[in-house]
């Protein structure tokens, strides 16, 4: 395996090439697990239209915790690319020990969470026939969150000192273990019993382990565990603990709020009937794999930015996240065009009737004008997080949550039109985050805040 970049090449530059370097490999890194999803989608579809539909929701409520994670790993991406633009690689074996000490109490959270509490608030919200699967599937899922954090971290890493070349290699493991596990665990091949739901469960669950141990072995093979220290000691350091939770804290209750709030119009839907469950869920996949390019940009532009902070270049911050929202607006377009020149021929992959693809089609037309918006709002977004003012993420976030909730609950509740009409929400969401989050950046205020 090539060797790693040394540890004096860890500032980044403003140009195409720069960007690409970073941003294509996480593009595909992240491709990958979306491919998953949509094979997992496929296979459950296949099994009854009541299982797509309920792996809707369920995927909704994982995702709200492994959202925690997500804004945890942003946090130690933005402190990570922080100590790299000021030319200190020393302080990164802190670092990730103190992010190690943290997932893992907040994945220890969220499993007491989902077996003790869940079951007493999502019983008396959730469609009373899927309540008892729902609950099942979460019980065995949940447990994919410590190696799913874990792993996470990892990928901070390796996106921070510039080598997201080698997430690929992570993320194809744990993808085909999962997509040979699904066929074999959910429909009983090879031997295996036939667990149904269940059975995507514990696929997911190993697979995130095989991920989690993969992107380590990866480290320490291409010398990064040794030329970092990396991994000799957990010892708790205030300091950087406290460090990482400043900026982590913010993130993960503005990715919790969002995807709260997600996971509320997931239930509205389950009042719409299993068509509206079954493709919902699929439009889940639709921003999972038109998004792609979006979170991978998104993650480009929180490394840029706080690298060239670190290096003191404050002046071509906004140059870079111009450049980068470039990249990622046509790119989605190019995703997005596909999809809706063949729609029908998605739809078809889920094994549903004519009536699904018909309700479908509707409704991807609004979510690819959401997904263009989103393309632009998600870089300015984590362009802000990576200045460090992460307090303004989540302002942001309340301000922006509160507008989508009020829509929501008119056009579910009061004045139900469609569910093309509902699925709009993600317009207004992301017009509010766009505006506030350019408007944050061009005012120039993030200059005046000293990091670290």
């Amino acid at each position: 395996m090539e060797s790693a970049a040394s540890n004096n090449d860890l500032m980044v530059r403003v140009n195409n090439r720069q960007i690409l370097s970073i941003a294509l490999p996480i593009t595909l890194a992240i491709f990958i697990p979306q491919l998953n999803m949509l094979v997992n989608s496929i296979f459950l579809g296949h099994l009854s239209k009541e299982a797509l539909g309920n792996a809707g929701i369920t995927g909704v409520y994982y995702l709200c915790f492994a959202v925690v994670g997500h804004g945890l790993n942003s946090a130690l991406q933005s402190v990570f690319s922080k100590y790299a633009g000021a030319g200190k690689p020393e302080a990164f074996k802190t670092v990730m020990s103190q992010g190690f000490r943290i997932a893992l109490l907040l994945a220890l959270m969220a499993i007491l969470f989902t077996w003790f509490v869940s079951p007493l608030i999502l019983g008396s919200v959730a469609e009373t026939s899927a309540f008892p699967e729902e609950m099942s599937f979460l019980r065995i899922r949940i447990f994919g969150l410590p190696f799913l954090y874990l792993f996470q971290i990892g990928n901070a890493f390796l996106i921070s000192t510039l080598n997201s070349r080698y997430l690929i290699i992570g993320f194809v493991f744990e993808a085909g273990v999962n997509i040979l596990l699904d066929y074999m665990l959910i429909f009983g091949h090879w031997g295996l019993p036939a667990m149904g739901f269940n059975g995507a469960a514990l696929a997911s669950v190993i697979a995130e382990a095989v991920g989690m141990i993969v992107v380590f072995s990866v480290i320490g093979i291409t010398g990064l565990r040794r030329n970092y220290g990396l991994l000799k000691t957990f010892a708790y350091d205030r300091g950087t603990h406290r460090e990482i939770l400043k900026v982590a804290i913010p993130l993960i209750l503005q990715f919790l709020i969002s995807c709260s709030t997600w996971f509320v119009f997931y239930l509205l839907i389950e009042s719409k009937g299993a068509m509206a469950k079954a493709v919902s869920n699929t439009m889940r996949n639709v921003f999972g794999l038109a998004g792609v390019f979006i979170w991978a940009f998104a993650g480009t532009s929180n490394t840029m930015v706080s690298n060239l902070i670190g290096q003191g270049k404050e002046k071509i911050v906004l140059l870079a996240v111009r450049k980068i929202s470039m990249w990622s607006f046509g790119l989605c377009l190019l995703m997005v065009v596909l999809l809706n020149i063949f729609p029908e021929t998605f739809f078809q992959l889920f094994g549903q009737k004519e009536d699904f693809m018909h309700t479908g089609v509707a409704v991807i037309r609004v979510v690819s004008m959401a997904m263009l918006l989103m393309s632009v709002s998600n870089i300015w977004l984590n362009a802000v997080t990576g200045t460090g003012n992460t307090r303004v993420n989540l302002m942001i976030e309340i301000v922006a949550i509160s507008l989508y909730l009020i829509y929501t609950l008119y056009f579910m509740k009061l004045h139900y039109i469609s569910l093309a009409m509902a699925w709009s929400n993600e317009l207004v969401y992301w017009s509010v985050i766009l505006f506030f989050a350019l408007g944050f950046m061009l005012s120039g205020k993030w200059k005046k805040r000293k990091r670290g």
